[in-house]
This record gives structure tokens, sequence and C-alpha cells, in this order.
């Protein structure tokens, strides 16, 4: 720490020079935080899935539907625990830029194979009183400051009513918590029987299932179970891990850790040739200072340590400073207005960050360190 005044003044000797390679260095960490919370957005379905639940969707499409009595024969196949269903709503609120995802659900049933939505056993029991009753997620209450009472008109194209309107009300009855960051809390949910009973179209239509297992490690002979139990059916199915189909979503767009990673890449390796270049250009300019510090007495580990802490500090204090901008702009959750749930800049890609900094530190510093340290006493004194 004695010699913090003595680095900070080699960083200071010339300020504009500092500064350009601090901000450029500020700006690649500020990438990197953003670009974390966007490959996060993208893929964190996939680590929030249950290990223990499987999908089962239309063999064809997604968009097709399925008939509701498909619970009861899922449920007597062996290894099968519960079985519940959903339907793509795809209703809009106000605004087509308002999105958020709105499903029709069995309250008791959806909840049970789903404990990572925390929902307080009176609003649960509110829901289950009220027909037009709807659960709905913190972060989309908060957005549109919804409370316990309020009536929610939501507009779909999807579904019209049997009077032939496309507006739908809704009862707010209970707000729901994630259990953890990773849950996504900005979805709606109401009674299936409500949205089945007032729909216009055929009765007993559900979009894809949900299926919890009993035995996660048979996951994979559960799903094919289910496939055969449908095979030649008006409707065949396709069963996967909720895992796997949260990675087929991800993978549509492409992938983004291949596309996070390349930027990444080529971004920190410009930062790693412009620090380099600002550090061994710093150390060129101080050859006769540096010649002073070894005739009085400094060692070659310690001339070595200095160069390589102006270099660290440097890198520190850039990457310090985008990764806290960072996480500023993550930290008010999704800009997209929906579209990205899961934004924000996870504690892991923090320490990733900050172990990068150091060793962009250590990286930049390292070959104008060795210069230094080869640098003889009499060549160095003769250039001051």
């Amino acid at each position: 720490m004695k010699f913090l005044p003595l680095i900070w003044c080699n960083l200071k000797r010339k300020k504009l020079r500092t500064f350009l390679t601090l901000l450029s260095i500020l700006v690649a960490f500020l990438l990197f935080g953003l670009l974390c919370s966007i490959k996060e957005a993208m893929t964190g379905g996939i680590s929030m899935a249950g290990a223990d639940r499987l999908v089962v969707q239309h063999k064809v499409s997604l968009i097709l539907l399925l008939p509701e009595s498909y619970k009861a024969r899922m449920e007597h196949i062996p290894g099968v625990d519960l079985a519940t269903h959903q339907t793509w709503f795809g209703g809009i609120y106000q605004d087509p830029k308002n999105f958020f995802m709105q499903n029709p659900v069995v309250p008791d049933e959806f909840l049970n194979i789903h404990p990572e939505f925390i929902l307080p056993a009176d609003q649960l029991k509110a829901w289950n009183e009220t027909r037009t009753g709807a659960i709905v997620g913190r972060k989309t209450a908060n957005k549109f400051h919804w409370k316990i009472g309020d009536k929610v008109p939501i507009k779909t194209p999807l579904w019209s009513k049997k009077d032939g309107g496309g507006t739908w009300e809704f009862d707010i009855v209970g707000i729901f918590d994630g259990k953890d960051k990773n849950t996504d809390s900005t979805s709606f949910y109401f009674r299936y029987d409500y949205f089945d009973e007032a729909h216009r179209g055929d009765r007993g239509q559900v979009g894809w299932y949900t299926v919890r297992v009993k035995d996660p490690k048979a996951s994979a002979e559960v799903a094919k179970l289910i496939d055969k139990e449908f095979e030649n059916s008006m409707a065949e199915v396709k069963a996967e891990p909720e895992a796997a189909m949260a990675q087929s979503w991800a993978n549509q767009m492409g992938d983004i850790g291949l596309i996070t990673t390349s930027i990444l890449g080529a971004v920190f390796f410009t930062i790693l040739l412009v620090t380099g270049n600002t550090m061994s250009q710093a150390v060129r300019e101080r050859t006769g200072e540096l010649g002073v510090l070894k005739a009085i007495g400094f060692t070659n580990t310690q001339i070595v340590a200095l160069v390589l802490a102006e270099s660290c500090v440097l890198a520190l204090m850039g990457g310090v400073l985008g990764l806290g901008l960072a996480w500023l702009i993550t930290s008010n959750g999704d800009p997209t207005g929906g579209m990205l749930p899961l934004f924000y800049l996870p504690s892991r890609d923090l320490i990733v960050g900050f172990a990068l900094s150091v060793a962009l530190g250590l990286a930049t510093g390292f070959f104008p360190a060795l210069q230094a340290m080869r640098l003889q006493v009499a060549v160095a004194l003769r250039k001051m």
C-alpha cells in the first residue's frame, strides 16, 4: 500500500491517455455486463426449468391444440405423478408493446406443479372462488400499478367470446412472487373453466401439458411412454424435458452463448492491445526513472510489482466502473417492456467480470514489466 501514491502519480502523468484507456476498458466491461444480461434473459428459462417436469405438445406444432381428455390418460402412465395444462391466450393490454404472457390454467394443479410461484393461501382461495379471477406476477403488477380487486381488460385476436367480442375482463385476486431471482414473475394466469366456457369454438381443447414425473432420472423413459400412448391418434404428441424445450426456444434465435462469446472475445482482444500499448509506452517514457529506482535499491521483483500494480489498478478501475454501470442499467429490469422478463446481471457474471479485469491488468502489464525488469541501470540512466 505504501507504493500506491507512486502508482497513482504515474497514472496521472499523462491524464488524457489514462482517461481514454480507462474509458475504453469501461465500455468493454459495460458491454460485457449488458451481453451477460441479455444472455441470461434468453437462456434463463433453461436454468429455472424443473428437472422433474416434461412438456407435452402437439407433435406437429405448439400452435395446434390437444384434447383436455389426454390429462387422465397421461396420469395413468407409469412414472407420471401429475399433469396439468396451459393454453396460449395471446392478449394485449392497452398497447401491443405491453407484452406479458397470459394463460388459462387449473389453479391448484398449476401451483402444485410449479412450486416456484409463491401465492398466499387466502389469494389462492379467492382465485378458486372467483370465476373471472386471475393472478399476476409481481413485476407486471408493479409495472401497471395493479392491485388486488382491480378489473383488467385484455383483448385477444386469438380467442373470441361467445358474444363475438375480443375483450375479456378479469378480476385481480392474487399477486404471486418468484421463489428466487430466476423465476419469471411477469406472467398472468386465469381460470381454464371460465375460459373454456366463455370462448367461441370447440370445448375441451388445451395448448400443452406440463407433466411432473416421480423420478427425474426416468424422465426420458416416461417421455417415450407418453409419446407411445398417443401414437396413431388424431393428435399425436411430443414429450420432452422442460429444459430441452426452453433450450429449443433459445436456439431459434441462434447460439446465444457463441454469439456473446464471439463479440466479447473481439472486444477484449482489442482492449488488450490498447491497454498493453498504453503500458508499454508508459514504461518507455519512464526508462530513466526506473533506472534511478534500481540504482537506489529497488529489486527486479519490486519493479515488476510496480508495473503490474499500475496496470491492474487501471484495469480494475475501468472494470469496476463498467460493471457498476451495467448493474445500474439492468437493475431497472426489462427494457423491452416484457420481451425479456429475466433481464438482470447475475452475481456470477459480476464475479467473472471482476476476475477478467484482474486478468486484463496482469496480461497487459506482463511484457512492460518484463521490459522494466531487464532494464540495465547504466543504459537507463543515460536516457535521463
